[in-house]
């Protein structure tokens, strides 16, 4: 979401839905075709890439030159198609992929040992692993250069010979998988549902607002920080009222330092 603004300038409401459709597309690899975990999440990231692909081309990059009012309503709209999409195919009904490693680990196995579902382990590490893999890609490859080019500048970039389709569809397509990727790790311990991508995006929104619009590390950062502040906020207050305590913890960050965390993707 933070690249897509960031490269792009479209706050894409719809990002919420490709999380859905990622849940959805590994609901289907696994529960009617007989995928594995792991086949059942490459293929969700492949399908929800080229449906943020598509998004892009029929949508987004008819707009490029429309006021950003533009880019909001229409991307609000495509998470309603999407939705009534899933809904018209499996239902409004729940449905759960199955958890594939449903036992527990436990370090330092005394009282006061650390005792983690699998499940939970494997989303922080995979969280991790895409995290630093991001990171590689932006700042040690050629692609990702131009990325970052067309996120300092864009008609500078383009003067310079970047392909800013070819960027787009790439941005495009690098949200879409990293959207599928983490509804299939975090599936397992939850529900699937048309809805179910609402409170991902409000929460992502809150993140991005937080770490600065755009800025990658940024949004790293502030993710973790609503992660720890929900966190605690439901051990110390209430499970019910930790989402309050998040929002209200982004006013006061926000009421302090109104520009972020870190104010610019470029830095």
């Amino acid at each position: 979401l933070t690249l897509v603004y960031g490269i792009l300038h479209i706050p894409n409401f719809s990002h919420g839905a490709l999380f859905t459709a990622g849940a959805y597309a590994a609901f289907f690899a696994a529960g009617t075709l007989g995928a594995n975990y792991w086949v059942a999440l490459v293929f969700a990231a492949a399908v929800t890439a080229g449906i943020a692909v598509l998004s892009e081309r029929l949508v987004f990059s008819r707009l490029r030159d429309k006021p950003p009012l533009h880019d909001m309503i229409a991307a609000i709209g495509l998470l309603l198609v999407l939705e009534a999409v899933a809904q018209a195919i499996w239902g409004a009904d729940f449905h759960r992929l199955r958890e594939p490693y449903p036992g527990i680990w436990q370090w330092l196995r005394i009282n006061a040992g650390l005792i983690m579902p699998i499940q939970r382990g494997i989303i922080i590490a995979g969280a991790v692993i895409l995290m630093v893999a991001l990171h590689l890609f932006l700042t040690r490859t050629t692609t990702g250069a131009t990325i970052i080019a067309m996120a300092q500048n864009r008609e500078g970039a383009s003067l310079v010979g970047i392909d800013l389709t070819r960027v787009s569809i790439l941005t495009f397509a690098i949200s879409g998988a990293l959207a599928a990727i983490a509804a299939v790790l975090f599936v397992p311990i939850s529900l699937v549902s048309p809805t179910m991508g609402h409170l991902v995006i409000l929460k992502a929104f809150v993140i991005i607002i937080l770490g600065g619009m755009g800025s990658v590390p940024g949004a790293i950062l502030g993710g973790m920080v609503i992660g720890l502040v929900e966190s605690f906020g439901a051990f110390y207050v209430s499970t019910d009222m930790k989402d309050v305590i998040a929002f209200a913890a982004l006013v006061l960050i926000l009421s302090l330092r109104p520009e972020g965390l870190f104010p610019a993707y470029s830095r």
